[in-house]
């Protein structure tokens, strides 16, 4: 779906097992609801994949192992997810990561969102995603709870399922992460406002709220 050229745009690279980036997504979220109390005009929404596993497999890995593995032990891996625990307590969101089994590859997840986006918003499914993953532990590599998830939001599971067993997609996810790359992002989540404003890592719902009413002032003429 072709974006609404008289609205500002919000373009959010993003990956579904990103936990910062559920926040960020909660943030705007909020940044949303104070533009629409004020009666201002709502931006176009936009999800584009970032992949922090590209090379894990389909079946997913040991989520315990794997976050132990990455953060350097036990310890400091509980560290970590206790800071982001409470700043999830802040945007609204309880994380439950004990409830997480496996760690999958998301490269299906982003090819669904990429397909519902064709169809429409996909901000809906975006956050059954997250949610899904967690809060309820879901495993978000198998096409079978990603279709459920789709229809969850609103889509038709038949057709989501028969999209993720086709070969579709899987170009358009590499072209959309090269481009993030020429962009030099190289951390998520990161939004670009109005193709202008990039503002990278979780912002506030404050500063997004700044960006786009800045976007919203026509550039000077060269």
């Amino acid at each position: 779906m072709e974006p609404d050229p008289n609205l500002p745009i919000v373009d959010v690279v993003s990956d579904v097992v990103c936990p910062w980036c559920y926040i960020g997504k909660r943030h705007l979220d909020a940044a949303l609801a104070t533009l629409s109390e004020a009666g201002e005009p709502l931006p176009t929404v936009r999800w584009h994949p970032f992949e922090l596993n590209p090379d894990l497999p389909a079946e997913g890995v040991d989520s315990r192992d794997y976050l132990e593995r990455k953060f350097g032990g036990p310890a400091r891996a509980a560290q970590i997810y206790d800071r982001v625990r409470r700043a999830g307590t802040q945007a609204g969101i309880a994380f439950d990561f004990e409830r997480i089994a496996l760690q999958p590859n998301t490269r299906d997840a982003h090819r669904l969102i990429a397909w519902a986006q064709t169809r429409g918003d996909a901000t809906a499914l975006v956050e059954h995603l997250f949610r899904a993953y967690f809060i309820e532990g879901a495993f978000v590599g198998s096409h079978e709870v990603l279709a459920a998830l789709a229809a969850e939001a609103g889509e038709d599971r038949d057709l989501a399922l028969d999209f993720l067993g086709s070969a579709l997609g899987h170009g358009e996810v590499a072209e959309a992460e090269e481009r993030a790359s020429s962009l030099g992002i190289s951390g998520v989540p990161f939004f670009i406002v109005d193709g202008r404003y990039g503002l990278s890592g979780a912002q506030p719902a404050e500063a997004i709220v700044e960006a786009l009413r800045r976007a919203r002032v026509p550039q000077a003429a060269d």
